[in-house]
């Protein structure tokens, strides 16, 4: 920082000034310092503003190794977002959500010397270890199902998308809805069974048996190939658009018109679902107001002690599109 002073003729306070967006700095003044940077290659030495500030300017994130669309978008969300407000983002993956694995990517964060750690929580493993961590580092759960009360989190309302699919469906005069739904193990999945479920009973009308199973392509097209040799099923609401793509193929292959003798819907709103064949109608979670959420609450938490635990809950939207129409008579 003396260097870069030395060659724009300023004082180290005004780098220090320019560094950090202080208004009081002339903008002519402003531009010798930045172009004294550039000339020098200079870096902020991230340590030395560590041990003077006690603040690192960095976030840590807890994922998973995992290809589904949902908490792979999840990541992206929250990168994007801590970037935007101006921190860097140290992400530590785990193969295996259970609590250990869980502690110990928090662990290798907290060496890296971050402020606060935000961790993608589809299991309910994850929110207990979070437990553990929250009185030494402010710690915010993404994703899954309700969690622990001590661990503020944010997430997207499972339920009342599930219902707006089924809602949907009913709507256009089908007498029931039939679900493939995702893995038992899952919160995500069970809170979508659940609010399946609720609005059928609502609606008065008859639950069909459900199957969870895996959310991939594969397991809808078995389901969805078993769900095609049965001419009463005319409504499917999918756990996830992965799904719904195995059930298109089964019922395509099986002669079953989509949506001409079966409506599918789907959940999470991939962008291919719009270019499936039909494009697909879907309820779409809006991750990256997820990760804006998500954010904002860790930021708050580190910057106040004794705030109150907050829970976030995000509604989805249905998203209509030409897989879905009203029964044949």
């Amino acid at each position: 920082m003396r260097d870069v002073a030395r060659l724009a003729g300023v004082s180290h306070q005004t780098v220090s000034r320019v560094l950090n967006n202080h208004p009081n700095v002339r903008q002519e003044t402003r531009d010798r310092v930045v172009q004294a940077m550039e000339a020098l290659n200079y870096r902020r030495n991230l340590a030395a503003r560590t041990l003077v500030t006690r603040r690192s300017g960095a976030l840590g994130i807890v994922g998973f190794e995992s290809t589904l669309f949902g908490p792979a978008s999840m990541l992206y969300a929250i990168e994007d977002a801590a970037r935007a407000a101006g921190y860097f983002v140290s992400v530590a993956t785990v193969r295996s959500l259970d609590r250990q694995s869980v502690l110990d990517a928090v662990d290798r964060l907290a060496q890296q010397s971050v402020e606060g750690i935000i961790a993608i929580s589809p299991k309910p493993a994850v929110t207990h270890a979070l437990v553990q961590v929250a009185p030494v580092l402010a710690c915010v759960g993404v994703g899954g199902g309700a969690g622990d009360d001590s661990v503020p989190t944010v997430r997207v309302d499972n339920r009342v998308g599930a219902a707006l699919a089924t809602r949907h469906l009913l709507d256009l005069g089908h007498a029931t809805v039939h679900h493939v739904a995702g893995p038992a193990d899952w919160p995500e999945a069970v809170e979508r069974v659940d609010g399946w479920r609720d609005t059928l009973y609502a609606a008065g009308a008859v639950v069909p048996p459900v199957r969870p199973q895996a959310w991939n392509a594969r397991s809808g097209y078995e389901q969805g190939a078993m769900l095609a040799t049965d001419p009463t099923v005319t409504a499917i609401f999918c756990a996830n658009d992965q799904i719904a793509l195995g059930v298109l193929r089964a019922l395509h292959e099986s002669g079953r018109r989509v949506p001409e003798d079966v409506s599918v819907v789907g959940f999470d709103g991939m962008p291919d679902s719009e270019y499936f064949l039909p494009p697909l109608t879907t309820v779409r979670q809006d991750f990256a107001e997820l990760g804006r959420r998500s954010i904002d609450m860790l930021l708050g938490k580190i910057d106040s002690t004794g705030q109150p635990t907050e829970h976030m809950l995000l509604s989805p939207e249905l998203v209509r599109r030409a897989s879905s129409s009203r029964p044949r008579a």
